[in-house]
């Protein structure tokens, strides 16, 4: 990279002060300044205050939102979470295994909730399995295990009546938008949209696992 010079050298934001300056030091890279930013260090490059960035990245959807992109060969390390246990612990203290339970459940469920929504809207249809037919017929309105179809009350003429069905579907990110168009395409309306926190399912296999070590 010629084109930094000790006069006018790459200005670099970043939250790692020991590792970003040895990184780059062992890559031959000698004029260099390093800065940090406050907030999101995306952002600094935009700013004006830098011209690269040194930060975490996990899935890459914030350095694209920012028009970022990641320099080819620039990973400094490769880094994951672990969740370390005693084995004495977890068998005999009291209550160590049931918040390790509700940990890896929680984990697990975040994991698996991680770019779903939840879509909700009305239909008007003569029963619920007439409008779970409608929806069933669609590729994108199937759901995790099938749509939830109930009927939605209002009071008319002095007595209760379901003229329409409210469904519930849980969709991926990038199925979200084509959803949406076949639900309108069938009759749906009033769709709402929300984003997953957790999507709790079976016993999760990490805590079996767990279990089976532990010998329980």
């Amino acid at each position: 990279m010629p084109q930094w010079t000790e006069g006018r050298p790459l200005r670099v934001a970043t939250g790692f002060s020991y590792l970003g300056p040895k990184f780059l030091k062992e890559n031959g890279l000698k004029h260099v300044t390093f800065s940090t930013a406050d907030g999101a260090l995306e952002a600094a490059p935009a700013m004006g205050i830098a011209d690269a960035i040194l930060d975490l990245v996990s899935s890459g959807t914030t350095l694209r939102e920012n028009n970022l992109k990641e320099i080819e060969g620039g990973t400094v390390l490769e880094s994951q979470g672990v969740l370390v246990a005693s084995r004495r612990s977890l068998i005999k203290r009291e209550g160590v295994l049931d918040i390790t339970h509700e940990i890896l459940e929680r984990l697990e469920a975040h994991l698996r909730a991680a770019g779903q929504f939840t879509v909700v809207a009305n239909m008007r249809g003569s029963s619920a399995e007439e409008v779970a037919t409608r929806l069933l017929s669609q590729p994108s309105l199937s759901g995790l295990q099938g749509p939830t179809v109930s009927p939605v009350y209002c009071k008319r003429d002095g007595k209760v009546v379901a003229d329409y069905y409210a469904m519930v579907i849980c969709v991926p990110k990038k199925a979200l938008y084509k959803s949406v168009q076949q639900l309108r395409a069938i009759g749906g309306s009033d769709v709402l949209v929300s984003p997953l926190t957790y999507i709790f399912d079976e016993e999760p296999p990490r805590w079996r696992e767990l279990l089976r070590k532990l010998g329980l």
